[in-house]
């Protein structure tokens, strides 16, 4: 699942062919506040994003990520059991398909999965419960992190995604000792090494997210084409840096759209 933060890099991800996507809260915060991803994006920011991006893009599902939002004196979590059951049935109500929800500490995890779980009830709704003891943690480490995944699993989580695992020992250790579903984040420059979905499934992994993939493409683009418009005054001799006219109307499925136009002007 690539990730995206917007409806236009939503519609990117459909149509070059994968069946889901992944809204980051990180790249939202990116792109809607131009600022890192330190706690600022709020839960209603993130719901909103979801709405316009599932409704521009219905035919493929989009898992949203419900976690470092700022409420009640939470940093991770998405506050207290009821904070989490807003920004649940938010999501659900927004189009998404499901969400990474990040709970620290672990003796809160219980009633805020229970509470994810019950505001999920029945709906087809995909629970991803994340841990970061061994990312943020040296005294908490690997085998804390599977610990606790096991938990949430327990608790209701639909799978599990470590954050941070350090080398390929550390993903099959994870994908061996984890009971359930597993996620796993590729990204370009973190500490976990880049794989291929092949290599990951013989781990033990069942999801696999590129959060920041599209983001990182579409700034080095943007820096690359205006630092050239800058220099050069046009664009003229880098016409190989932009998509053309025609290409950014069929993306947007503008033809589609004056077709209809058309045929209820006629009625």
């Amino acid at each position: 699942m690539p990730g995206c933060y917007d409806a236009l890099s939503a519609a990117i991800v459909e149509k070059t062919g994968f069946t889901a996507g992944f809204i980051s809260g990180s790249t939202l915060s990116a792109s809607l506040l131009g600022k890192p991803d330190i706690g600022l994006l709020t839960q209603p920011e993130m719901a909103e994003t979801a709405r316009s991006i599932c409704a521009a893009t219905p035919l493929i599902p989009f898992i949203a990520d419900a976690g470092k939002f700022p409420m009640s004196n939470s940093y991770t979590g998405g506050g207290n059991a009821l904070n989490v059951q807003r920004t649940i049935k938010d999501l659900m109500a927004a189009g998404a398909a499901g969400c990474f929800l990040e709970l620290i500490p672990a003796e809160e995890h219980a009633a805020k999965i229970a509470s994810a779980r019950d505001a999920i009830g029945d709906s087809d709704f995909f629970l991803v419960a994340r841990t970061d003891a061994r990312s943020t943690s040296v005294e908490h480490g690997l085998s804390e992190a599977i610990s606790r995944a096991n938990l949430y699993l327990e608790a209701g989580a639909d799978a599990i995604f470590v954050a941070g695992p350090r080398s390929d020992d550390d993903l099959k250790e994870i994908g061996g000792k984890i009971n359930g579903l597993k996620a796993c984040t590729m990204l370009e420059g973190g500490v976990t090494p880049l794989h291929t979905p092949e290599e990951l499934k013989a781990m033990g992994f069942h999801l696999i997210v590129y959060p920041f993939t599209s983001i990182y493409a579409s700034a080095r683009a943007m820096l690359d084409a205006l630092k050239a418009l800058k220099e050069n005054g046009t664009t003229r001799d880098h016409l190989e840096m932009v998509t053309s006219f025609q290409e950014f109307n069929q993306l947007l499925g503008l033809e589609s759209c004056l077709e209809l136009e058309k045929k209820y002007s006629e009625l």
